[in-house]
């Protein structure tokens, strides 16, 4: 018996832990359910979202190599075409020149010195330049020292001011003749556009003698027109590169056209492959003499206005402004050659020789950027012979596209997970649609939304009880709504002052407004008509006042009692108030013209604005209160209303008022001067609010 009771006993036991156990496993379950427990419309959007993503990324990384493949394509097509281009801009800038020169060579009015000819040398150098716009000048030098010379003034800005050419001129002539018995005489002449003279300066002694500059002494030597420098020229202190032959029938006279290494700059600028591509121009010592970076190029021109120069022909340079400055630009050499990577890797890529047409460009990197180069041959003849150009920009440059169309296919995949989503929230709404009814109906309620209201059908009874208490809710307060300013507690709940008690001082703008005779018009109509004029009279207030962020505190009889900057703080309160007085002014002026026209009496209204500190808060008994603000600054624009009749205005406004207000379009503020209120011992300095006159 008592061994039963043992085994009874243990068997209890046994079965007692066995639902503990099972217990505990069962809220373990729960638990990690609960931890993964969302609403319908997450799990939905989950799940849409992954396949989106699945399908949507591996289409976007094929898009993209797809698009950098044809990017690269693209880079290396435009590389070979603009680079083809630019050598021919240059072959025909430097064929122009050699045109001339050999034109030049044969004929016979240039042949002679000045003065012979000197009209026909200007007509044929005038319209050389004409027809060549990235020719500089053209010159022609002779045998015993006398030169002439047309070249552009506009491209000369040292040259204009140092002999004082007019802003119209277009050309400058420079005529230099030397007497066999007297100094020589440079003479300066200025043309219009079409070759006339307009002006010309003093005839000076000069030490200037073609015979010694680079060009002649290099044509002279030659068979054939050669090309000279970098090096300065006389006449406009610019670095000029020159094509020089000798004239025909004379080797002493030798003609010459100045290209400025200014004017090839820019051209290179112009034929820029891309955004950021960068282009050089080095000559046959593998010095760099034109890049495409203004900036750039002045530190180049610096350099070579000198140190570049051989040394031969600095020796025969008689510019008494290049001798002086020998010292200073021997170390503006050290500068010449940017210390920028790019520019190094271009000057290495020398050592490649020129690239066939069809060769594709050479890739090379700088940091973790990577640029494409291409290094093209270009000369005339046999002039400007090893001259290189060398064009280098960013592979990112022509990558832009591809990364522009992977930024479309990244935003139109996200537009495709943003349907996704909407499509598992409208599954979801239409799934739980009566619940999600039921909570905006409460959330309207909340936010004191009584519009539009409709009774919520559903299979659940528990949704119908629940949609019939909210309807009963609802109708309640729409009651009671009438009786308080909807949007005042609208603001006092979105700023935070819900709880009963609680006042503040604080900065606010008061207005209060008053109809004259109001008691005279009452007596002569209905009380219903008095009722119907006052509603829609109110409601125009009403409208405009909480158009212009303030709210009403409270209706007073015929008057209303409006605040800005309470509830909900507005850093503009003073002007927001100026704007709504005056536009209340505008819209009662239009109510009454209406009235005037349907036989209705004329609501005449007088306005007060004040600011100030104020206590604002709750204000009234434990279980009724009211929103308000008290103290002098309430009482000032009470007064001010008043102080209308006094001075026979409509609006008034204290001095405070204009002050924080400053400077509003459209608003001006007239001085009435001081004025003592009823109640008070101190004057109020008066103005009134009206309307800016328009400026003529």
């Amino acid at each position: 018996m008592q061994a039963m009771v043992s085994g009874g006993a243990l068997l209890s036991e046994v079965t007692e832990v066995k639902p503990a156990a099972g217990a505990l496993a069962q809220a373990d379950s729960e638990q990690r359910l609960r931890r993964w427990t969302r609403p319908l419309r997450v799990h939905l959007s989950v799940i849409i979202v992954l396949l989106l993503v699945a399908i949507s990324v591996p289409l976007m990384w094929l898009t993209f190599q797809e698009g950098r493949h044809s990017a690269l394509d693209s880079a290396e097509h435009q590389m070979r075409l603009l680079s083809r281009n630019t050598v021919d801009l240059y072959e025909s800038l430097f064929r122009d020149g050699h045109s001339v020169v050999t034109m030049g060579a044969v004929l016979p009015s240039l042949t002679a010195g000045p003065p012979a000819y000197l009209d026909a040398k200007r007509e044929f150098l005038v319209r050389a330049l004409q027809g060549s716009p990235n020719l500089d000048g053209v010159y022609v030098g002779y045998p015993d020292g006398a030169f002439f010379q047309v070249m552009r003034a506009a491209r000369s800005a040292r040259w204009r001011e140092a002999v004082s050419a007019p802003p119209e001129a277009v050309f400058g002539m420079r005529v230099v003749m030397r007497p066999p018995d007297g100094p020589a005489a440079s003479t300066w002449y200025f043309l219009d556009d079409q070759g006339r003279q307009i002006g010309m300066g003093p005839t000076r002694e000069t030490d200037f003698d073609p015979r010694r500059r680079p060009w002649y002494r290099a044509a002279i030597r030659a068979s054939e027109p050669v090309s000279t420098g970098p090096y300065v020229s006389a006449s406009t202190q610019a670095l000029t590169l020159t094509l020089a032959g000798t004239m025909t029938g004379d080797k002493g006279a030798v003609i010459g056209a100045d290209v400025f290494l200014d004017t090839i700059s820019h051209m290179l600028l112009d034929q820029a492959v891309s955004p950021h591509s960068v282009g050089y121009i080095f000559d046959g010592d593998r010095r760099l003499i034109v890049h495409s970076d203004p900036q750039v190029m002045a530190g180049i021109v610096d350099g070579l206005s000198v140190a570049g120069s051989p040394h031969n022909a600095l020796a025969a340079n008689d510019d008494p402004a290049l001798v002086a400055e020998v010292a200073n630009s021997l170390v503006a050499r050290a500068t010449m050659a940017p210390s920028d990577p790019v520019f190094l890797a271009a000057e290495r890529l020398l050592d490649n020789g020129p690239a066939a047409p069809d060769a594709p460009p050479i890739e090379f990197r700088v940091g973790d950027k990577r640029w494409l180069a291409r290094v093209s041959s270009f000369g005339v003849s046999k002039l400007l012979e090893g001259y290189r150009i060398v064009l280098v920009a960013p592979l990112e440059d022509f990558t832009a596209e591809s990364t522009s169309l992977l930024k479309e296919t990244l935003s139109l995949a996200a537009a495709l997970v943003l349907a996704g989503i909407a499509v598992a929230l409208f599954i979801s709404r239409r799934i739980s649609r009566a619940l999600v009814a039921l909570a905006n109906d409460a959330s309207q309620i909340g936010n004191l939304d009584l519009e539009g209201w409709t009774v919520r059908r559903s299979l659940i009874s528990e949704i119908n009880m629940l949609g019939r208490a909210l309807a009963s809710a609802r109708g309640a307060i729409r009651t009671f709504a009438v009786y308080v300013p909807r949007e005042l507690v609208r603001q006092i709940v979105a700023s935070g002052q819900a709880a009963a008690g609680a006042a503040v001082k604080r900065e606010v703008t008061v207005l209060f407004t008053d109809i004259r005779d109001f008691t005279t018009i009452s007596e002569r109509h209905s009380p219903e008509q008095v009722v119907d004029m006052l509603s829609v009279y109110f409601e125009a207030m009403n409208v405009i006042v909480e158009r212009h962020n303030g709210v009403i505190v409270q209706y007073l009889g015929d008057s209303i009692y409006a605040m800005w900057n309470a509830p909900a703080e507005n850093p503009d309160h003073v002007a927001d108030g100026c704007r709504c007085t005056l536009a209340l002014k505008l819209a009662i002026d239009k109510l009454n013209a209406e009235n005037a026209r349907n036989g209705r009496p004329e609501l005449i209204t007088r306005f007060g604005l004040h600011t100030g500190v104020a206590v604002v808060g709750s204000v009234g008994a434990e279980d009724r209160r009211q929103y308000t603000a008290m103290g002098d600054t309430v009482n000032v624009a009470s007064r001010l209303e008043g102080m209308n009749k006094e001075f026979g205005t409509a609006i008034l406004v204290s001095a405070a008022v204009k002050q924080k207000a400053g400077d509003l379009d459209g608003i001006s503020f007239r001085s009435l001067g001081a004025a003592t209120a009823k109640g008070r011992h101190e004057q109020i300095e008066v103005f009134q609010l009206v309307e800016a006159a328009p400026q003529s």
